[in-house]
C-alpha cells in the first residue's frame, strides 16, 4: 500500500510531534478516508523511536477493537495481538517485546482504576507512551481521558477524527463544554470531507425528503413539513410507521440496485425499532421475494434517546454490544430481540441468543460480516453500526430519527464508501425533515459553499444532462443499425465513449424515487438497443486482446458493472421458459428468438448465452407440457457446472477442493481469488518465469466459470 499525500503529511506530522515535542494534539481526517492506514503508519514508526516504551491504538467498541486489529494485522501480518479483556492487557502492557498494542478504551480505564492490576502496571507511570485514540470525538469526553493523563506521567495523546466537536456542537456535551481542541491541543493535518469527495476518495450524497402531514388549523388545512409535527404521537403511529415500511418495500431495490448494495434503516428508539420490524415482517408475508431484515439494538432500561431532538447531549449515543445485566435489562426488548434472532438463526443456519455476553456479541460480529458480505438487505438500528463501521456495500440510509453535526455526517458517511462504478453516490432517505440539520452539519465540517461538492444535484439536472447526451450520441450514430457501419475504430471509440456517458447518467436517475422513462428523450427500448451494440464491441475488443493487431479501444474501461440489472436473470429467464411448452410452434419459435436476443443484450447472461441456447435447442423440444421446466434446467445446469468444473481442475492442474474454496469464498465475500490464493490452489509449483502467466490464465478461466456458473442466477439453480 501506498500513502495518499494527506496520509503523508499527517503521518509526518505526527512523527514529527513525538520526536520533537511533548505536546499532544489531534488529525481531523474525514470520516472514509483511511484513517486507520495512517494511524497504523505513525504507529509503526513511531515504535522503532528508543525513547517511546509503547504506542498503544485506543478504540472505544468491541467491534472496532476486533476491526482495527484485524486491518493492522492486514498492512503488516502479526503486527497486533488484540487483547480479548483486561487480564490480556495488563500482560502486554508489562511485556517489553508487545510494542503495539490495539486495546479498548474501557479496558484500558478498568486496568489503571481497579486495585487487583494498579500493582503490576505501577512501575510503567513514568515511560514513554504514545496513545492515538480512533474515532475520538465520542471516546474522549468522559472521566477515563483524564484517568489516563493522571496515571501515565509520561504520555502523548493524539486523536484520529472525522467529525471534531467544535464549540458549536459541544452544547450540553459531557465535561463542561469541552471540544477536540480543549483536550488534544493544535490539529496537526486537515482532510475533510470536501477534499475527499474532490479527490473521488469517497463519494457525495442524494439526500431525500419523503413524507408530509397535513393537520387541521381553524377552518384551514395546512400542509405542514415533518419537523413542524414533531410530536411522538404523529411520529410514531401505526398509520405513518406503516406507510413509511410500504414506501421501503416498494423503493429499496431500485435505492440498492438489488442485489448489489443494501441498506442500514436508524430509527428513534428501541420500541420503535420493534414495531417497524413487525412491520416489515408482516408486511411481506405474501412476497416472493422478501427483503432480508434483521435488527440488534440494546435492551437497557432506558431505551430512548432523551431530548426533543432525540439526541443525548447532542452526540449520538453509543450503544454497546456488551450484554446489560441486573437492572438494566428491559425483559420485554431482550423478549423481542430473541424472537428477531430467531428470525436470523431461521434464516442462515445459526444460533445466536441474548442468552450470554459471548452469543450476544458473536451475534453482533456476524451480522456486521453479513451486511458487509451483502447478505441483509436492511439492517434496522437505533444507535449501533451509524458510526465506525465500513462496509462498502451499504449504498442506502433510511433515518427516521433526528440527528444533527457530527452525528448526522458519521450516519450519513455509512453510504460513501467507493466500491464500483455502479455505485455512484452514498442515497439517504429522510422521513423527517433534516435539511436544516443537513446544510448546518456540512458547513461545520467543511464550509457553507461545501453543499455543491457534497450533495448531489436534483434529479431535474440529471435529466437535461441525459437528454444532452443522447443528442451526442446521435450525431455519431442517428440509429442503432449506423453502429454497424462505423468507418473505422476511432469512430467506434466515440461512440463507446457516448454511450458510456448516458450510462453513467442513467445509473444515476435511476436510484431516484421520481425517476420515469418518459422523461428521457431516448426511448428505453432504443437504449436497450444501442447497450447491445455497446456489448458487441466489448466482446470484440476482448476477444482481439492479445494477438498482434493493436486497438485504440483496447484501453477503454467499459465500465460493465453499470449494466447489470437483476431483474434479467436466469430466473427471470426460467420464467419465461416455462410459458414456451403451451404455446403454438410458430409462437414458441418467436418467442425463443426474443429470449436469446434478451440474453445476448444482458452482461451478467452474455456468457451463459451459449448454454441457454443449447438448452433451448436440444432439450426444451423434448419436455412435455406438465414436466417440471425449473428441474429440468437445474439438472441440465448442474451437470454442465460439474463438467466445466472438472475439466478447470484437470486442465490446470488445480485442487478441487481448494478451487470449491475460492468459489465459496467469492459467492460469500464477493472477491475474486488473489494471486497468492492460486497458487496454493494448484497441485504443482509453478516455476518463477512462469508464475505470472499461469496465474493470470488460472484466474481468468475461474472468472469465466464464476460469470458463467454464479453471478446472476438469481437463486434459480
Amino acid at each position: 500500500m501506498i500513502l495518499r499525500p494527506y496520509q503523508f503529511y499527517a503521518t509526518e506530522a505526527l512523527v514529527d510531534k513525538v520526536k520533537n515535542s511533548l505536546d499532544n494534539a489531534y488529525v481531523w481526517h474525514t470520516t472514509g478516508s483511511g484513517k486507520t492506514l495512517t494511524s497504523f503508519k505513525a504507529s509503526q514508526i513511531i515504535t522503532h523511536m528508543p525513547k517511546v516504551h509503547k504506542v498503544l491504538f485506543v478504540v472505544d467498541r468491541k467491534d472496532l477493537d476486533f476491526q482495527t486489529a484485524n486491518e493492522f494485522n492486514a498492512f503488516s501480518k502479526g503486527s497486533v495481538d488484540s487483547t480479548t479483556d483486561t487480564h490480556k492487557l495488563v500482560a502486554q502492557l508489562t511485556d517489553d517485546s508487545t510494542k503495539l498494542i490495539v486495546t479498548t478504551i474501557q479496558k484500558l480505564n478498568n486496568a489503571i482504576m481497579k486495585p487487583r492490576y494498579l500493582d503490576k502496571i505501577a512501575h510503567l507511570q513514568d515511560k514513554k507512551f504514545v496513545f492515538i485514540f480512533d474515532e475520538c470525538h465520542r471516546s474522549q469526553f468522559g472521566d477515563t481521558h483524564q484517568n489516563i493523563k493522571k496515571f501515565f506521567t509520561n504520555a502523548q495523546l493524539f486523536g484520529f477524527t472525522g467529525t471534531p466537536i467544535f464549540a458549536d456542537n459541544a452544547a450540553g456535551s459531557i465535561g463542561n463544554q469541552q471540544t477536540t481542541a480543549s483536550l488534544f491541543g493544535e490539529c496537526l493535518h486537515k482532510y475533510v470531507i470536501v477534499d475527499a469527495i474532490r479527490d473521488d476518495n469517497v463519494l457525495r450524497f442524494a439526500v431525500e425528503y419523503v413524507g408530509r402531514y397535513k393537520r387541521k388549523d381553524s377552518a384551514n388545512e395546512l400542509d405542514i413539513e415533518v419537523a413542524a409535527l414533531d410530536t411522538k404521537e404523529l411520529l410514531e403511529s401505526p398509520k405513518r410507521l406503516g406507510k413509511i415500511t410500504e414506501y421501503i418495500l416498494s423503493h429499496h431495490r431500485q435505492k440498492t440496485k438489488s442485489p448489489d448494495f443494501n441498506a442500514l434503516f436508524c430509527v428513534s428508539s428501541v420500541e420503535t425499532a420493534i414495531k417497524y420490524y413487525e412491520l416489515f415482517r408482516s408486511q411481506q408475508v405474501d412476497a416472493l421475494r422478501p427483503l432480508k431484515i434483521a435488527t440488534i439494538f440494546s435492551y437497557a432500561a432506558n431505551e430512548e434517546d432523551p431530548g426533543a431532538d432525540g439526541l443525548i447531549n447532542g452526540l449520538i449515543p453509543e450503544e454497546s454490544p456488551d450484554l446489560p445485566t441486573g437492572a438494566n435489562i428491559n425483559q420485554s426488548s431482550r423478549d423481542k430481540l430473541d424472537e428477531f434472532i430467531a428470525d436470523y438463526n431461521g434464516l442462515f443456519g445459526t444460533k445466536y441468543s441474548t442468552n450470554d455476553s459471548q452469543l450476544f456479541y458473536n451475534y453482533y460480529q456476524d451480522l456486521a460480516k453479513r451486511v458487509r458480505a451483502g447478505q441483509i438487505d436492511i439492517l434496522l438500528v437505533v444507535n449501533m453500526f451509524l458510526t465506525g463501521f465500513d462496509s462498502p456495500r451499504t449504498n442506502t440510509l433510511y433515518v427516521d430519527k433526528n440527528l444533527k453535526f457530527h452525528g448526522l455526517i458519521q450516519a450519513f458517511s455509512r453510504t460513501n464508501r467507493n466500491l464500483n462504478e455502479k455505485k455512484s453516490q452514498g442515497n439517504i432517505v429522510c422521513f423527517r425533515n433534516l435539511k436544516g440539520a443537513t446544510d448546518e452539519a456540512i458547513a461545520l465540517f467543511s464550509n457553507k459553499d461545501a453543499k455543491q461538492t457534497v450533495l448531489v444535484e436534483p434529479y431535474e439536472d440529471y435529466v437535461t444532462a441525459f437528454n444532452k447526451a443522447t443528442l451526442e450520441l446521435l450525431e455519431i450514430t442517428p440509429t442503432v443499425k449506423s453502429v454497424d457501419k462505423l468507418p473505422s475504430e476511432k469512430e467506434q471509440l466515440a461512440f463507446v465513449i457516448r454511450f458510456r456517458e448516458l450510462l453513467r447518467i442513467k445509473n444515476i436517475l435511476t436510484t431516484f424515487a421520481d425517476f420515469d422513462e418518459a422523461d428521457l428523450s431516448l426511448t428505453a427500448q432504443t437504449f436497450e438497443n444501442y447497450k447491445s451494440k455497446y456489448l458487441d464491441i466489448h466482446d470484440k475488443v476482448k476477444k482481439d486482446q492479445g494477438k498482434e493487431k493493436t486497438s485504440i479501444i483496447d484501453d477503454v474501461d467499459f465500465e460493465l458493472s453499470l449494466i447489470h440489472r437483476d431483474e434479467i436473470n436466469v430466473a427471470y429467464i426460467l420464467n419465461l421458459l416455462m410459458t414456451l411448452s403451451k404455446l403454438p410452434p410458430e409462437e414458441r419459435s418467436k418467442r425463443q428468438k426474443e429470449i436469446i436476443d434478451l440474453v445476448a443484450g444482458e452482461m451478467q447472461l452474455r456468457s451463459k448465452k451459449d448454454l441457454i441456447q443449447t438448452f433451448i435447442d436440444q432439450n426444451l423440444p423434448n419436455i412435455k407440457p406438465t414436466d417440471n421446466v425449473v428441474a429440468q434446467f437445474e439438472n441440465f445446469w448442474s451437470e454442465n457446472k460439474q463438467k466445466a468444473f472438472t475439466t478447470l481442475c484437470s486442465e490446470e492442474q488445480i485442487v478441487p477442493e481448494q478451487l470449491e474454496k475460492l468459489i465459496n469464498e467469492y459467492s460469500f465475500a464477493n472477491r475474486l481469488p488473489r494471486e497468492q490464493e492460486i497458487v496454493s490452489a494448484l497441485n504443482f509449483k509453478p516455476k518463477i518465469l512462469q508464475r505470472k502467466t499461469i496465474i493470470e490464465r488460472v484466474a481468468e478461466k475461474i472468472k469465466a466459470f464464476i460469470d458463467t456458473f454464479i453471478e446472476g442466477m438469481g437463486g434459480s439453480v
